[in-house]
């Protein structure tokens, strides 16, 4: 970071490496959520036409916001983010599927259980046949609907035996 500090707002380099120092500091995401906040400030201001660039901005605030317990704000934007990836790439895409298990783990620890296993339930064949059934994000997608359905209170016998059988 100290390398790039020195170079103007509009280099490139500079916001890489605010982006990789908020990564960096995602064990102390207070500490990361001002840079994050930052580097997504200069995207908006110099690369808003670069919407990949802003995605992944926004994706990585998203995750700071739920550690700072702001909640609401990261499904907010989390919802918008997977909104506009799927507009960008489709459904199918790595990064689509990828967006929507991020957004499914908000949903979640909102403790919006129904609406969590209708939009894994949908996500969950895209991935199988996209990624296949082996595939990191197909898994945390089975492991994000096992847990939408053991989690909500009140769940059925059926709910936990198919939580089970994933």
């Amino acid at each position: 970071w100290k390398t790039y500090v020195g170079r103007p707002d509009t280099d490139g380099f500079r916001c890489m490496s605010m982006g990789v120092l908020g990564g960096a500091l995602r064990r102390t995401p207070k500490e990361a959520l001002p840079v994050l906040e930052a580097c997504l400030a200069l995207r908006r201001r110099y690369w808003s036409h670069e919407e990949e660039y802003m995605l992944d901005a926004q994706d990585s605030l998203t995750g700071c916001l739920h550690a700072v317990g702001r909640r609401d704000d990261a499904l907010v934007l989390a919802r918008n983010v997977h909104a506009r990836w799927v507009s960008k790439l489709g459904v199918s895409h790595k990064r689509t599927i990828g967006s929507g298990s991020n957004l499914a783990r908000m949903i979640l620890f909102q403790g919006l259980w129904d609406e969590g296993k209708t939009f894994v339930r949908g996500l969950l064949p895209t991935a199988r046949r996209t990624l296949g059934s082996d595939h990191e994000l197909t898994l945390t997608l089975a492991q994000h609907l096992s847990a939408a359905l053991q989690a909500k209170p009140g769940c059925t016998r059926d709910d936990v035996l198919e939580a089970e059988t994933i």
